[in-house]
């Protein structure tokens, strides 16, 4: 039977409206509510129409209900300025990714969640110390906080949304959680996103996520205490606190300027007066709208390992793409970036996972 919430999310991913997706298949735009609402079932040569504009395999819609993500459990960042399109695209995208998730997890076994309750916790500062405390990282700088979420049973896919909208977002989904990057940020961009979506993992699991300005106060608070440790910062940064010193001394956070400039705003180490000057030359080097020095990108440790050790036992993207009867792009877009895998592996780059 053919799926009419698996054209919604085709669909949706395509950042389509029924009535776009009815004039650039040359359906009538009833026919595309009628088949959305499940009342018609489509003949080949609809579906065949459908098919070719959505860029998805035939056989995509004719597969069970895909996951439903409920919107009001998930944690999206920047939602006043992304439009419905974009949320209704990344929700998508969230979808395909826990089918990927699911084929994966058949085949391989990964990390169980390692994730304190912070929920009773009100002070964010106080939840990273905790959160650094439970791992064992004591107050030293995170070398790969992909690497760190997913070592603790996070999973983390990313996001091809080309556009600055949308940030990432996060939701638990029968007791593992997951978090959803944007690539198209910069590098200090995601990782500041990443420990964001933690403390939503955290701190606000319980009753669905805080939208309120508070709640994201808080996740920017406990993100920037996790990836700046406070002992840390003071007993790092020199006496005197220019644009120069924070552009040499972001490279050991792993942070944009601003952040870290923020960050020794909040701390007291520099006046609102210095932090005030220090935007305005970080701005005039081009720090405000991007990250001129800017570090390597961050790779996942588990997507690299298990795409090794398929790709050993012979079994490539394209054949999970097909397996899963989802368009290649869709899935490159979820994992391939975070891989950080252009080619096949040679053998010696091959890291084994232990297989279900």
């Amino acid at each position: 039977m053919f799926n009419k919430n698996r054209l919604g999310v085709a669909r949706q991913r395509r950042r389509l409206s029924a009535k776009e997706l009815a004039e650039r298949t040359g359906l009538s735009a009833m026919t595309i509510s009628r088949l959305e609402n499940g009342e018609n079932q489509p003949d080949d040569t609809t579906v065949s129409k459908l098919a070719r504009v959505l860029g998805f395999p035939s056989e995509f819609f004719f597969g069970d209900d895909p996951e439903t993500i409920d919107t009001a459990a998930v944690s999206f960042r920047s939602l006043s300025k992304m439009s419905a399109k974009e949320r209704d695209a990344a929700i998508s995208a969230g979808a395909l990714g826990l089918q990927l998730g699911d084929w994966i997890e058949a085949r391989f076994t990964l990390p169980k969640a390692n994730l304190l309750d912070l929920s009773y916790e009100t002070d964010p500062e106080t939840a990273a110390r905790s959160v650094r405390q439970h791992w064992g990282i004591g107050e030293r700088p995170i070398g790969n906080m992909i690497g760190l979420l997913e070592t603790n049973g996070v999973r983390v896919f990313s996001l091809s949304e080309n556009t600055a909208s949308v940030d990432a977002f996060s939701f638990w989904r029968d007791e593992k959680p997951f978090v959803f990057l944007n690539n198209y940020k910069t590098a200090e961009r995601s990782i500041l996103d990443a420990a964001h979506e933690l403390c939503h993992l955290v701190m606000h699991r319980h009753g669905g996520p805080s939208l309120s300005r508070s709640a994201e106060r808080e996740a920017n608070t406990f993100a920037s205490a996790l990836l700046m440790p406070e002992n840390d910062i003071r007993a790092r940064m020199p006496r005197f606190v220019n644009a120069d010193a924070i552009v040499r001394a972001k490279m050991r956070w792993r942070v944009s300027a601003m952040a870290l400039a923020y960050r020794l705003r909040s701390l007291n180490i520099v006046s609102e007066w210095q932090y005030k000057a220090i935007c305005i030359e970080l701005g005039k080097r081009g720090y405000r709208s991007g990250e001129p020095r800017g570090i390597e990108r961050e790779t996942s440790l588990v997507w690299r390992k298990v795409l090794s050790q398929l790709w050993a036992e012979k079994i490539t993207k394209n054949d999970i793409a097909e397996a899963l009867h989802i368009p290649l792009d869709e899935l490159e877009g979820l994992v391939w970036g975070l891989a950080g895998l252009t080619a096949a592996p040679t053998p010696k780059e091959i890291t084994p996972l232990r297989a279900v």
